[in-house]
């Protein structure tokens, strides 16, 4: 096997991971070029955990019948315990569990292993079966992220050659390097986001680090908080009260960002969030969508929670609009991505008069002034209130209720 041709894919392999080429795409070329290279690829899986909420794992996929795509599949925390006799019947726990770099299995003949999976490989008319678990140095690893997994199989009728498995074991570490560069790119980007925001994450990942630096925007404000929530952090048992937290809080979230917002803090039961759209029409309409949807939300939220004889509870909302300076606020060592200004403590102040009220909502005088004669109608007006740490009155408006 040409050596020149084996360091050109290492070339082209350091070079995808510099451009940040998607592990599914750099999967596909690379088998590629190793059946140029005359290795009878079948098969090729690259498996890599991830940090993040949800997903627990990933796993790209090549097969030669869609030689020039790989798939990819995500693994959801929640599916852990389903997928788990899967997993510990592996030869990827097998590695893992006796500190093994590798394992080739000669499909016609096991050996001492019985993997289930290799039933199913010799089955599909596999020869070969080599998998590989390529680990992280322990300043390298990122919470669970330690180390990545590959198999490759071939249907050549005397397996791989020797001289096929030294040029995968001289290649593929060059492929995972690729793939763990792209990964923790995308790692950063969805931890930004979960804790940052969208926008806020994109401008941070973007190179707005700088203490002090900011942006003046004009911008609808949402502050909410779940009603009664002190009353019901006496009673409700702490694990409940976290999932009840959780519940509410995705309702709300989702809520602003199906309609167009970024939520920027979580405070306790409070969710502080921004509809930044060009035009300031389109975000009054955005945030009103968002509370729309946000009350269905909470209606099938309520009823699933009741059915199965948890508390239940309300969420209310306060919107305002106004200047805000946007950017990052704080020490050198620690940042907040935030909004400042004295719009933002008026719309806190308007969620808190939700109460006085007993409204789920209320919008300021000058949100309503953006409102299209359509939506204006639905709303009433409550009059001029006296908000705290607020110099002048505020007139408030609120959805009309329905006739009796």
């Amino acid at each position: 096997m040409d050596q020149q041709e084996i360091g050109n894919i290492v070339d082209w392999l350091v070079q995808q991971g510099l451009d940040g080429t998607d592990p599914a795409e750099l999967l596909a070329g690379f088998c590629r070029r190793l059946r140029l290279l005359g290795i009878e690829l079948e098969q090729a899986v690259i498996f890599i955990d991830t940090l993040h909420p949800v997903l627990e794992s990933q796993g790209y996929f090549w097969d030669i019948k869609e030689e020039a795509n790989a798939g990819r599949r995500d693994f959801l925390r929640l599916e852990a315990t389903r997928y788990e006799q899967q997993w510990l019947d592996s030869p990827f726990h097998h590695l893992l569990e006796n500190g093994l770099d590798e394992v080739r299995v000669l499909l016609s003949n096991y050996g001492n292993y019985t993997f289930p999976v290799l039933d199913d490989m010799r089955e599909a008319g596999h020869t070969d079966y080599f998998v590989q678990l390529h680990r992280l140095g322990t300043t390298a690893s990122i919470g669970e992220i330690d180390g990545l997994f590959s198999r490759w199989s071939t249907k050549r009728p005397d397996g791989f050659s020797e001289e096929n498995l030294a040029c995968l074991r001289r290649v593929v570490p060059a492929l995972v390097l690729a793939v763990k560069s792209t990964a923790l790119r995308q790692i950063t980007g969805s931890l930004a986001e979960v804790y940052l925001g969208r926008d806020a994450a994109r401008r941070v990942l973007t190179g707005r680090i700088e203490r002090g630096k900011v942006d003046s925007i004009h911008a609808v404000l949402w502050f909410s908080d779940m009603r009664n929530y002190t009353s019901l952090s006496e009673s409700v048992p702490g694990n409940e009260l976290i999932a009840m937290l959780g519940d509410y809080a995705e309702a709300v979230i989702s809520a602003v960002h199906g309609a167009g917002g970024d939520v920027l803090k979580l405070i306790g039961d409070g969710t502080l969030a921004i509809f930044n759209h060009a035009d300031p029409q389109e975000a009054a309409a955005a945030s009103l969508k968002a509370w729309h949807d946000l009350a269905e939300r909470i209606d099938a939220l309520n009823a699933t929670r009741q059915a199965a004889g948890l508390a239940t509870t309300t969420v209310h909302v306060g919107l305002h609009v106004g200047e805000v300076f946007y950017g990052n606020i704080g020490s050198d060592e620690r940042l907040d991505f935030t909004v400042i200004g004295p719009a933002v403590n008026e719309a806190s102040r308007i969620v808190a008069a939700t109460r006085k009220v007993d409204r789920p909502l209320l919008i300021s005088d000058d949100l309503f002034a953006l409102l299209s004669a359509p939506e204006s109608e639905t709303f009433e007006d409550l009059g001029k209130f006296r908000l705290k740490g607020v110099t002048r009155k505020r007139r408030l408006h609120a959805p009309r209720r329905p006739q009796a």
